[in-house]
């Protein structure tokens, strides 16, 4: 059984194609078109372009996907389907779409349509929500809508040897969401806190946008901390004090904006103040984690989200689960799965086959709940 995955939230467009054979899950491709340089110059996501980017890379990122899972396609046939969908842009573009361009990509083994219906974006979500509905609808197949977040927990189930048990308790990290989840099951799903205001990831494109080590801010902040002392500069860790869940990353944020304008600001200085700044936000979120772990008693504890691709958050979590006084699993997915990308859609609607409907009765939310 075959699933075909679209992925718009944001600022990544991407496709995906999963098989569920039994209770087994695999990934057979995973294609996606980043958008960073389009957004570098801004300093983070503009949405305008965003979607503009997004229509003219969906017909050729979805081929290529499907391209990709027929293992017994020959790379002229890819190329084909490749230069195939690049001449039907336009059609596109005018709201038209044949559905027999996809046959030159061989989806007859499609069996459903997955694709993230929110949060996220409103146009963006709108441009993979549409064409997910007209590729389900030409090929009368039913489709699943699938949360955002939903995906990114789901990261976590994409390698068979490594799958969460239950209770889980995953904190999700990205550059829109921060969050703690406890999964009692994959149909019980409680979300325990979530951020007041700046996502962690948010706060990191905005700290390093303020440093001036460019973007996207997560990788230029974890370089630069490389070669900082982590201990130059005591920003406050949020809400630590607190017995909920919830997060906070403004004041940490502003503090190091404040902090900045009282330094000449040399490789050093912005070195020691980014390493600084990186465990402020490890330590408020492995806090609130293993304070949740002691009241909850999990037997895992997953990581996902655009963030979990932080060294320094991985060593340093799981060191921290190691040291809980009951017996817990620690995983984070793999590198290519921690940002945005379809195939964490497409697992996710593997475990939620049960929900799958008809393409009239799917629509994109900005902001959807978990």
């Amino acid at each position: 059984m075959r699933i075909l995955a679209i992925e718009t939230s944001c600022d990544e467009t991407a496709a995906a194609v999963v098989e569920k054979d039994g209770k087994d899950v695999r990934i057979l491709s995973n294609v996606i078109a980043s958008q960073i340089e389009i957004h570098r110059k801004f300093g983070g996501v503009f949405p305008e372009h965003a979607s503009r980017a997004h229509c003219e890379k969906i017909i050729p990122v979805t081929v290529e996907a499907l391209s990709e899972a027929h293992a017994t396609q020959s790379k002229s046939r890819r190329r084909a389907a490749w230069s195939a969908s690049r001449a039907l842009r336009t059609d596109f573009h005018a709201g038209k779409i044949e559905s027999g361009i996809f046959d030159v990509a061989a989806p007859s083994d499609i069996d459903f349509v997955a694709v993230t219906t929110g949060p996220g974006l409103i146009g963006s979500l709108l441009i993979g929500v549409n064409f997910a509905k007209t590729f389900a609808y030409s090929k009368n197949l039913p489709i699943i809508g699938i949360n955002h977040w939903l995906g990114h927990i789901y990261s976590n189930w994409a390698e068979a040897s490594d799958i969460p048990q239950f209770p889980a308790l995953i904190l999700i990290v990205s550059g829109g969401h921060t969050g703690l989840v406890l999964m009692k099951s994959h149909d019980e799903i409680i979300p325990l806190g979530q951020t007041l205001d700046d996502a962690a990831g948010e706060a990191f494109d905005k700290v390093a946008k303020v440093l001036d080590l460019g973007y996207p801010g997560g990788p230029a902040i974890s370089k630069a901390a490389e070669e900082g002392n982590p201990k130059a500069f005591n920003f406050p860790r949020s809400m630590l004090d607190r017995k909920d869940f919830d997060f906070s990353f403004s004041g940490l944020k502003t503090a190091v904006l404040y902090e900045s304008k009282k330094h000449k600001m040399t490789g050093k200085i912005k070195a020691d103040m980014a390493a600084s700044f990186q465990q402020a936000v490890i330590d408020i979120l492995i806090g609130k984690t293993i304070q949740a772990a002691y009241q909850y008693r999990p037997k895992s504890i997953c990581l996902c989200g655009g963030v979990s691709a932080n060294k320094e958050l991985r060593g340093q979590m799981k060191k921290a689960a190691s040291s809980l006084p009951h017996s817990i699993t620690f995983h984070c997915p793999p590198m290519a799965l921690t940002t945005d990308n379809a195939a964490m859609i497409g697992i996710a609607a593997a475990y939620h086959l049960d929900k799958a409907s008809t393409y009239d009765k799917i629509n994109a939310n900005a902001n959807l709940k978990l």
